[in-house]
Order: C-alpha cells, then structure tokens, then sequence
C-alpha cells in the first residue's frame, strides 16, 4: 500500500503544489475536518491518515469513526492538523481513495441488504481498477461482502473459456477437474453454462461450482441436483446481477453472488475536507 501512496501521490503533486507555495507562508498551520457530504458506508480512513503521514510526519490526522461504520451526510470522518502546504498537497490523493473505497463498501452494502435473510454472501470479483484490486476487495468485506480470490494465484476457476480451448465439452470438464484436483493445493471453482455440465461438474464435487448467466429456473434445478451429488459444494451465481434483481438470485438457495459492479462501477460516496482555523 505505501508503494501505491506513493504513486498516487506523485501523479498528483509531481515537482510541487505550485499554488501553495505562490499562495501560503511556509510556517502556516491550518486545522481542517473531513466530512461525508452524503450517506454510506465509510472505507479508506486508514489509507487517508497513511497519505497524510507520508506527506508529512507534522501531520496529525485524528480519525472520528470506525471502519465499516454506516454514517449520515454531515459526518465528521477526521480531523487533520499541520503544515497548510503539506495538507494541501496529500488533500485530493486521500480523498480519491476514501470517496472510491466507501462508494464500493456503500455498493457492496446494497447488496447485502437486499439478501438479507436469504443463505447468499455477496462476493467481489476480479473486475477491479488495475494495482487497486486489494483495496477495493477490502473496501467490499467493510461493506459485508466476501472478497472471494485475490487473483489467478490463490484459487483455481475453471471457466468457459480454458474448456474452449481444449476443444471441449461436458466430457472434456470433467477431465479439466480431475487434472486441477490432482494438480493444485487450492479451492477449485468451476463454471458451468448447462445442464451436462452441472452434472459432470457436481459428480467430480469441486468446492465451488460456478452459474454463469443462467437462468432462475436453472439456479433451481441447480440446487436441487448440488443437494443430491454434492452437498458439501457451494453454488455461485454470476453474470447480470442487479440490485432489482438480486433477491431473486439469492431466493433459488444459491450459497454466493459474484456482482462485478460493486468494484468496477461503485458510484464515488462525495466526502470533502474543509479547513475550519489557520495560524501563523
């Protein structure tokens, strides 16, 4: 993380915060307070003390609510006091990766309402923005979510596509399975897209079996049939999920929904910093 503070910072700030030095005394201190302009989940607000604190050690940055934490519009998150110049020049860096983080977390936490009382768990995916995936899937378990796998490292997800690549069908997946089983220490996923395929998949009792697009009806016959072959296995759903159409997915008794768009699309939550005192 501080690899990319410091990369965050240096997009921005480049040789220097040209209007502060033209503007500022170099001895000003200012007192400013950090506050959500909307309701939401709060999420990044220790990445933000991390970028004052990279910045400058002058900077005292005092955090007001805890992670994860529901908050109203008028919120104080923080309060940060030093040097106005180095505030200034961490403002927009701590505020992009807060406004960002809770928007996923205030996203993720739709979604996990909207299946409340049903077994399904929210789950991330990898549709991140690139070098923020580890945030982002920490800003979807503030929210409630699952992160699901971090990457192509620590899971194996046998999708449509590697059994396209063989030439494959229903038979072939189940040669794909019984290679990965014997080949990988991790949890094993795979994607099914049919009928032939759920059964093979189930008979071979992966972990996780993966519905990709499918229809309800089919999440149904799904369950029924993972409840017979494998009832150890968890059944995810992916593929369109909406939060008008979620609590149906989440009524077919499927274990988890993977909902790409609470990392790639959260709308920002708007929080601002506003300086309240200055001194010389």
């Amino acid at each position: 993380m501080r690899r990319l503070i410091r990369q965050a910072l240096r997009e921005d700030i480049g040789r220097g915060d040209v209007t502060s030095r033209a503007t500022l005394p170099a001895r000003l201190s200012i007192q400013a307070v950090m506050r959500a302009n909307a309701p939401g989940i709060v999420a990044g607000l220790p990445v933000v003390r991390d970028v004052f604190r990279h910045v400058s050690p002058r900077i005292r940055c005092r955090l007001l609510v805890k992670e994860g934490a529901r908050i109203r519009a008028g919120t104080r998150l923080a309060v940060v006091t030093g040097p106005a110049r180095a505030v200034f020049a961490a403002e927009r860096t701590a505020l992009n990766f807060l406004n960002h983080l809770s928007g996923v977390a205030t996203l993720t936490a739709q979604y996990v309402h909207a299946v409340r009382g049903t077994r399904a768990v929210i789950t991330a995916t990898r549709k991140t923005l690139p070098g923020l995936r580890r945030l982002e899937k920490y800003a979807v378990a503030a929210g409630g979510g699952e992160p699901h796998r971090m990457g192509l490292y620590d899971a194996v997800l046998i999708k449509t596509n590697h059994l396209r690549a063989v030439g494959g069908n229903a038979a072939m997946l189940a040669v794909l399975l019984r290679r990965a089983q014997r080949r990988s220490r991790t949890p094993i996923e795979v994607e099914v897209t049919n009928h032939a395929e759920l059964v093979v998949a189930l008979a071979c009792r992966p972990q996780r079996v993966l519905l990709d697009n499918v229809s309800l009806p089919f999440m149904r016959t799904a369950v029924r049939l993972r409840n017979r072959l494998a009832p150890r296995a968890l059944l995810e759903a992916s593929g369109g999920v909406t939060l008008q159409n979620v609590r149906a997915i989440a009524r077919t008794g499927v274990d988890r929904i993977a909902v790409g768009r609470i990392t790639h699309s959260a709308p920002s939550l708007d929080c601002a910093l506003r300086v309240t005192r200055g001194s010389l």
